[in-house]
């Protein structure tokens, strides 16, 4: 990379940062248990709306797996997410009612509380129907990938986004508070992926999945893109670029190997097609707080006229992370 290149992206990095600290006025501290935060711990940062239904089962599977700490921003909640938040005891808790589309869909948010609370943490970055997925998750606690990340002086570590979905119509089985959500959504396309490579900052650039093949068909190069970086030890002067798909400085993004050899990754596997998508759908298409003014949640809107079923013959049945591997969607690298 040239050097008016890697000026560009310093000043890019100083720019997002800045917003972050402007930012920072447009959040109030509801629940603070900062106190409780060990040096070492592991902490899951999310911002969210309106997400009470999935609230337990979230919080149950990240401590299932060894998360230590939540930081979670509420963006205005008015279906009991903030109150049930703040009396978590392992949660710190900010809400906001600026709005979402001003502050970067909430990377402005999460970059400046990352920047205050977070360094030399390892964070997951996730929205809050988003399951992490990283190789021997079944038989190992998340800090045995941290300390070997840690080992190796690995920073950064990629998960392609996964989503998942049911046999049948996205809201013929009802989701209910505290249900494991892939006792329903359990199905996912094993192929039908394309990945190319972000010049600018080094990451890969990832499309596919029933939305591309459903939702987008006649424009799959607008479909959401697939790829994150969620797992970070944060510094200071980190920031996220674009969501959790990009990071600075450009080092964070390079996760995968080009000269033949496979680097460690796993998945998150995107609960998002449920019984509740279709509230969802209307309540985001009202606010037109999302990217594009909603062009994703429009697309979603229409296909859902039709009822679809995002279930095909190619379709595979999830089993575990051993699955995903086989399939390359992820890979377990050097880790044994």
């Amino acid at each position: 990379m040239g050097l008016w290149k890697r000026y560009r992206l310093r000043l890019l990095r100083k720019r997002m940062r800045f917003r972050a600290f402007r930012k920072r006025r447009e959040l109030s501290l509801v629940a603070n248990r900062l106190g409780r935060v060990r040096r070492n711990d592991i902490l899951v940062a999310a911002v969210l709306r309106n997400e009470r239904i999935r609230l337990p089962y979230f919080l149950r599977y990240y401590r299932d797996l060894g998360v230590n700490h939540f930081l979670f921003i509420d963006n205005g909640s008015d279906d009991g997410s903030r109150d049930y938040l703040a009396a978590q005891e392992d949660v710190t808790l900010w809400t906001a009612r600026a709005s979402y589309r001003e502050a970067r869909f909430g990377v402005d948010w999460l970059n400046w509380i990352l920047m205050r609370h977070a360094r030399e943490h390892w964070v997951l970055a996730l929205d809050v129907d988003e399951f992490f997925v990283y190789p021997f998750c079944d038989t190992r606690p998340i800090r045995a990938l941290t300390d070997w990340l840690d080992t190796y002086e690995i920073r950064s570590f990629p998960a392609m986004l996964v989503d998942m979905y049911p046999k049948g119509g996205i809201s013929a089985v009802p989701y209910r508070e505290g249900m494991n959500p892939f006792t329903i959504a359990d199905h996912f396309d094993s192929g039908n992926y394309t990945i190319s490579k972000n010049a600018e900052f080094g990451n890969l650039w990832i499309q596919g999945g029933p939305r591309a093949r459903v939702m987008f068909a006649d424009t799959p190069k607008e479909a959401p893109s697939l790829n994150k970086i969620p797992l970070v030890k944060w510094r200071w002067d980190y920031c996220f670029v674009s969501s959790t798909h990009t990071l600075l400085p450009r080092s964070l993004n390079l996760t995968y190997d080009e000269v033949g050899g496979e680097k460690a990754s796993g998945c998150l596997l995107h609960a998002k097609f449920l019984s509740t998508f279709e509230a969802k759908v209307a309540e985001e298409l009202t606010r037109q707080e999302h990217f594009a003014t909603g062009r994703e949640y429009a697309a979603y809107a229409e296909a859902l006229k039709e009822q679809p079923d995002l279930w095909c013959r190619w379709s595979e049945k999830y089993i575990n992370w051993r699955q995903l591997e086989i399939l390359g969607l992820m890979s377990k690298g050097n880790w044994a």
